[in-house]
């Protein structure tokens, strides 16, 4: 059994996502080939290649690659099925755009969100926000899946030396185009990545509150910022800070919450984190039930004092 994962990458470095989705994809089977695509990313083959457990990385690069628009994505994965049993991407955006029209062209059934393989043709994944997890055995020829990053150790960087091929890049007919990108910048740990994590909720009161507690902690910590959908539907944070069904699914080594109640919908992007910690003014948060230490009292009197202390 051989798998292709494709690499996720902005063009100049590959993403942690690839690192973490190359361990459920060696358990799916090996070997595992790397498919990096993209314009003028020679580099991030390379980087690819020193992943260890790669046997080869295929690099397609060309202009029509340059912003993994999803026609030329998946005709390039199409047309190298053939020779693999399974296709596997990390579960973020490009992986979400692209793996479904992989999944259909090929007439089978794409396997989302996989959080555990339990064997090359069984896996289990979440449903119903998290609250159920599901066992599915794929039957297909070539199976297709997104796997949850944040669910997987990464492989060892550096401990590889897998070879880099040129392959073609597919004639296809632009049914989409690149217009432009509008792209935030933080010095904060990228959220999906980072060991440590504190979000905040509604109870903030406003985005003045929200980045007057939250920054001063997450900088002595080294952690990256997440919120609620409640915090960022009143503005308090930027869409893409946003943890839950809905926004980020993150599994760091420490998750702090903040205000938030803990609705199902955001237990679903941070219930998998090693350890939890809440801190709510309310007793009966559910926040609690799935926290391994608490804190009740009022973040604005508490917060300080954790930064006095950090």
């Amino acid at each position: 059994m051989t798998t292709l994962l494709l690499a996720d990458h902005d063009g100049r470095a590959l993403a942690d996502a690839t690192a973490r989705a190359l361990t459920p994809a060696q358990a799916i089977g090996d070997p595992v080939d790397i498919l990096v695509a993209g314009n003028d990313c020679a580099a991030v083959a390379s980087e690819a290649a020193r992943l260890e457990g790669v046997r080869q990385v295929l690099l397609a690069d060309g202009p029509a690659l340059a912003h993994a628009l999803a026609e030329p994505l998946t005709a390039l994965l199409v047309g190298l099925a053939p020779g693999y049993t399974a296709l596997v991407a990390a579960a973020t955006g490009t992986g979400k755009t692209v793996m479904p029209r992989v999944a259909a062209l090929l007439d089978v059934a794409q396997i989302s969100e996989v959080t555990a393989v339990i064997d090359a043709t069984t896996f289990a994944r979440p449903i119903y926000a998290g609250n159920a997890i599901e066992t599915v055995r794929s039957g297909d020829a070539t199976r297709v899946l997104t796997v949850r990053a944040a669910s997987f150790p990464p492989a060892i960087h550096g401990g590889g030396d897998a070879a880099v091929v040129s392959i073609p890049v597919p004639e296809t007919s632009a049914r989409s185009q690149f217009v432009s990108a509008e792209l935030s910048r933080s010095d904060r740990p990228d959220l999906t990545a980072a060991p440590i994590v504190i979000s905040g909720g509604r109870a903030f009161g406003s985005a003045e509150a929200f980045r007057k507690y939250l920054e001063p902690i997450a900088a002595k910590l080294n952690a990256a910022i997440g919120a609620s959908r409640a915090a960022v539907d009143a503005g308090y944070a930027p869409n893409e800070l946003q943890v839950g069904q809905t926004g980020k699914i993150v599994a760091p080594d420490l998750y702090i919450a903040v205000g938030i109640s803990g609705a199902i919908q955001h237990l679903a992007g941070m219930k998998g984190s090693r350890i939890i910690v809440a801190i709510n003014k309310d007793p009966e948060a559910p926040i609690f039930a799935v926290a391994d230490f608490g804190l009740v009292g009022d973040l604005d009197l508490i917060l300080p004092e954790l930064e006095h202390a950090l």
